[in-house]
């Protein structure tokens, strides 16, 4: 039997251990989680696709690798992903609809035949036998 005496209060520390974090045990509580970086690069790389050709395909796979990002992370940003991959689609459809369209013009036959519109009349002249010799 140990010889102790009756309320007897524990040590400073904890029997050896130091004492615990404010706040509970475990994982400090999680920090605000912000906004995919991917997924703003993608809405924006989709937006302003129809200044150039690269845009709309940025947009695209930023998108896509956003809402993996996302998926795993935890972080917010999902509908910019989504509407970024939607509007770099339908970008990327109108430019080939419209590039098809206008190559499909530009073959076709119709008012413009390609010939010049300029006619030049020449008429023969009489040459003389002292000239050509």
């Amino acid at each position: 039997m140990t010889e102790q005496p009756p309320n007897y209060p524990p040590p400073p520390g904890g029997y050896g251990y130091p004492p615990p974090p404010p706040g509970g045990y475990g994982y400090p509580p999680p920090q605000g989680v912000g906004t995919n970086s991917m997924a703003i690069a993608s809405l924006v790389c989709s937006l302003f696709g129809w200044l150039c050709i690269i845009g709309p395909i940025l947009g695209l796979i930023f998108g896509f690798l956003a809402l993996g990002q996302i998926k795993q992370t935890g972080q917010r940003g999902r509908g910019m992903a989504i509407a970024g991959i939607v509007i770099g689609g339908l970008v990327i459809a109108l430019g080939v609809i419209f590039g098809i369209l206008s190559a499909i013009a530009k073959h076709s036959p119709g008012g413009d035949s390609g010939a010049p519109a300029v006619v030049v009349i020449v008429e023969p002249q009489a040459v003389s036998p002292t000239v050509a010799a």
